[in-house]
């Protein structure tokens, strides 16, 4: 009962953040809002302040939301909005900003959270210096030591460990990985690393490089900012290359997980205390903004890409078309939603 309300609380505030960047450059632009919504489907509450053009609502599906703007689909008929209140006759940076600042608000609350979380119980980071690189590993053979500044896998620059990772990750099991490495006296060096197969007692392989980094840790005022903002840029870093792998096959669909496979994280990290609950808020919410800005109808990334073709076209894209497209995206991405969740029900009980 404790993950569920964990749970909710995690994936509410990332929307009500992503849904209020909308909201108050909205606000800010003159636009009007007929209504902002956390959640999805058949209203719960909803309450309009004295005074207030914008309803305020939860709805019963604790999954998206939204803030519902006059003119957001074209000319809508409804003559009681001032034409200058409505989103089509705002400039174009005006219009760009208000899609972009959803997922730009998600990377803002990632921020805040880890900073926060660095000042109440400090913090860690591993950098893209090698550690622990012991003779009886591969790496060691190869050519590795450590203090070498690791920076290229497979020819692919890496800035962060957590991208090297994923790097490393999506390779074809056992496979040889080249690595581009600076050593402790500044010279360049490409080592090719074979791993050994590894065979547990119950017949599960694994493939060991024994790559290990060094870590910092950060604690205090200045280096919670500091940590905030390295952490964010490489959460950002590492969900880029996730969506680059899984259009390019790298990774596939199975790689995702919808909301069943979001509460089983929760509910494992809630064991390890408030610091990793922190962490994971920020991360979600990094990732929500990052798949927000995928140019694909439904999303906001679709919105601006819309804005990108009227401007080069110089007139805006019929509106019929727009909501056309919108639409079948949306349903394509309820079915990947349903696909996705049933994999993670699938993945629970098997």
């Amino acid at each position: 009962m404790i993950s569920l309300i964990l749970f909710l609380i995690i994936l509410g505030t990332i929307v009500l953040i992503h849904e209020f960047g909308h909201f108050i450059f909205s606000k800010m632009f003159g636009v009007y809002v007929y209504e902002y919504s956390i959640g999805m489907g058949k209203k719960i509450w909803s309450k309009k302040p004295e005074g207030s053009e914008t309803e305020y609502s939860i709805r019963m599906i604790p999954i998206g939301g939204f803030v519902r703007l006059a003119g957001e689909e074209g000319e809508d008929g409804d003559k009681s909005v001032p034409k200058d209140r409505k989103l089509y006759n705002k400039s174009f940076w005006q219009r760009f900003l208000i899609f972009f600042m959803g997922p730009g608000f998600n990377m803002l609350l990632a921020f805040i959270t880890l900073v926060v979380s660095c000042l109440i119980f400090g913090a860690s980071i591993a950098t893209t210096t090698l550690a622990s690189v012991t003779p009886e590993y591969p790496a060691y053979k190869a050519g590795m030591r450590d203090g070498d500044v690791l920076l290229a896998v497979n020819g692919e620059k890496i800035s962060t460990w957590t991208q090297a990772r994923i790097k490393i990750g999506t390779v074809k099991s056992g496979a040889t990985i080249n690595f581009k490495l600076k050593d402790t006296n500044g010279d360049i060096k490409n080592v090719s690393v074979t791993p050994n197969k590894v065979v547990d007692d119950d017949g599960n392989e694994t493939y060991v490089y024994g790559v290990g980094s060094k870590t910092e840790k950060y604690k205090g005022f200045v280096d919670s900012f500091k940590y905030g903002f390295l952490e964010t840029r490489g959460i950002i870093l590492s969900m880029v290359d996730t969506v680059k792998y899984l259009f390019t096959g790298r990774l596939g669909v199975n790689d995702l997980s919808g909301p069943v496979g979001i509460y089983e994280v929760v509910d494992s990290q809630a064991k390890y205390g408030v610091a990793n609950l922190l962490y994971l808020l920020a991360y979600l919410s990094v990732n929500v903004g990052i798949i927000n800005l995928i140019p694909f109808p439904a999303f906001d990334g679709g919105h601006i890409l819309f804005l990108l073709i009227e401007k080069i076209r110089r007139k805006p894209v019929s509106a019929n078309v727009e909501a056309t497209i919108t639409g079948i995206g949306f349903v394509l991405l309820m079915l990947l939603m349903v696909y996705v969740t049933f994999h993670d029900v699938f993945n629970l009980i098997k």
